[in-house]
């Protein structure tokens, strides 16, 4: 038998040699990143759900806090503070150190400080002790927030992207308020003796299952270029947030001392030389914190600027009924939390609907969220000045119900039209940036409005202060309400 060449068996063993065609379309599946299955989803959103949790879920503890811990009033407020301010100032940072070292990576990095940042405060001995611990809380979610926005953006695509996102603004929404609820519930349950230390202790169980699932469904996805980080500019952006949002969640408590007002002015400073640092390093080719070229997508731009009233109206609203309830109504921390519920509702219907009302309307759905907010609020301070001798959970129902459906049909496709136009290497920096305005304009909203709420009360009255921030609130809905007329209809 004629035995073949060395070659012909070669070809014949390995068949015939691909087409360029497919050889391209081999390197361009082995350079996609994989899909985010469902359970991968499941599993971001449980990242996410807890550490917006812990922003509002303290609020209902605090008198208790400082009934075991002697705290005080500025103490306390450090408690609630310092994890927000932790939270807002390292986001940015976080969104960044995803896209170069790997979004899975950092998420379970997050997961497991954040477990035991939590431990830590369950078990503080003392009140400096827990706000040190809630400082590190607060940074903990500072890493998993961004990752779970750029792995959803950079591991989805299309309309399960967009469905995605709609989940994530609902878990956004109905965690601010499912906080105040459980929050009371753990506190009036006193859980094995516990008290007030399982609002923190609940949290370690189900971060560390969040780290498990991760390293099992959650797909490792990073820039395609790793760069360095900006020390200028992340120092920068860190003195420009601490320099607005610690006189305004402090100075009221301190007496507005004149540290306050230094830092205030220091703001505009530290903002200017910033935005200055970040147009010099992307011109000089360098990897700005925050590419100014990224805020030049108009989706981007519009969305942060629907943003920040949209989050700080919300914010303020979620403080201010909290407190008028419980120290006007004499309504307990469970009860309070309860007449919250029809808003949860509300938000957690239109969020579910959200994705087909895109899909149809667009953009418009924000607009019409903004005018059903508006008439919520304004009903809600109809009721308040109509009887307040009366006023009641069941009265408000229709007012926070009615602001609830107007909340879902806003925060829902925000998250989307953010992040709709973002490329997939920039979705840690682009997640960050819309975590950074999203903790920010909570944190302003619970600043400016309550504060404004805590000093009017004793003169004008708790219906008439309430009254007036919901009006507050209201002009911050038709702010929305006018720059969402100038997105682009199709939401991608």
């Amino acid at each position: 038998m004629t035995q073949q060449p060395t070659a012909t068996r070669a070809l014949a063993a390995t068949g015939p040699a691909p087409s360029p065609a497919v050889s391209a379309v081999s390197a361009a599946a082995r350079s996609a990143p994989p899909a985010l299955g469902t359970a991968g989803l499941v599993t971001v959103l449980l990242g996410a759900f807890l550490p917006m949790l812990d922003f509002f879920i303290v609020n209902v503890a605090l008198p208790s806090i400082d009934h075991d811990l002697a705290a005080g009033p500025a103490v306390l407020e450090l408690v609630a503070a310092g994890y927000g301010i932790a939270f807002a100032v390292l986001l940015v940072l976080g969104g960044r150190l995803g896209d170069i070292l790997g979004r899975r990576r950092l998420f379970v990095a997050g997961a497991a400080a954040f477990a035991v940042s939590s431990l830590a405060c369950g078990l503080a001995p003392g009140a400096w002790s827990l706000v040190a611990a809630r400082a590190a809380q607060g940074a903990s979610a500072a890493l998993l927030i961004p990752q779970v926005l750029g792995t959803i953006t950079a591991a989805t695509h299309g309309a399960r992207r967009g469905r995605a996102l709609s989940v994530y603004g609902a878990v956004a929404g109905v965690s601010v308020v499912v906080g105040q609820v459980l929050g009371g519930m753990l506190v009036a349950a006193d859980l094995f003796g516990t008290g007030w230390r399982s609002v923190f202790l609940l949290n370690v169980p189900f971060a560390l299952l969040a780290l498990v699932l991760a390293l099992r469904f959650v797909p490792e996805s990073r820039a395609e270029r790793a760069t360095g980080v900006d020390i200028a500019g992340t120092v920068l952006l860190t003195a420009a947030l601490l320099a607005l949002l610690v006189p305004l969640m402090e100075g009221r408590s301190a007496g507005w001392p004149l540290w306050s007002w230094v830092l205030l002015a220091l703001f505009p400073v530290f903002t200017a030389a910033f935005a200055l640092v970040e147009r010099r390093a992307e011109r000089l080719g360098g990897s700005p914190l925050v590419p100014p070229t990224l805020l030049r997508v108009p989706e981007m731009r519009r969305g942060l600027g629907i943003a920040l009233p949209y989050f700080g109206g919300f914010g303020g609203f979620m403080f201010v009924i909290a407190v008028a309830l419980q120290q006007g109504l004499r309504l307990g921390p469970v009860a309070a939390g309860w007449a919250l519920v029809p808003m949860a509702v509300g938000y957690f219907g239109a969020s579910l609907a959200g994705p087909r009302l895109i899909g149809r309307f667009g953009s418009r759905v924000l607009t019409a969220g903004a005018l059903v907010q508006a008439l919520g609020l304004g009903t809600l301070a109809l009721t308040v000045l109509a009887d307040w001798g009366h006023f009641s959970p069941l009265r408000m129902a229709p007012g926070v119900a009615l602001a609830g459906i107007g909340q879902g049909l806003i925060g829902t496709p925000l998250f989307r039209v953010v992040l709709s136009k973002v490329p997939a290497d920039r979705a840690g920096v682009g997640s960050g940036v819309l975590a950074t305005g999203q903790q920010a304009g909570l944190a302003l909203g619970v600043a400016t409005l309550g504060s404004l709420y805590l000093a009017l009360s004793p003169t004008l009255g708790m219906d008439r202060a309430l009254a007036l921030c919901l009006g507050i609130q209201l002009l911050g809905s038709f702010t929305v309400l006018v720059l969402t007329a100038r997105l682009p209809r199709s939401i991608g």
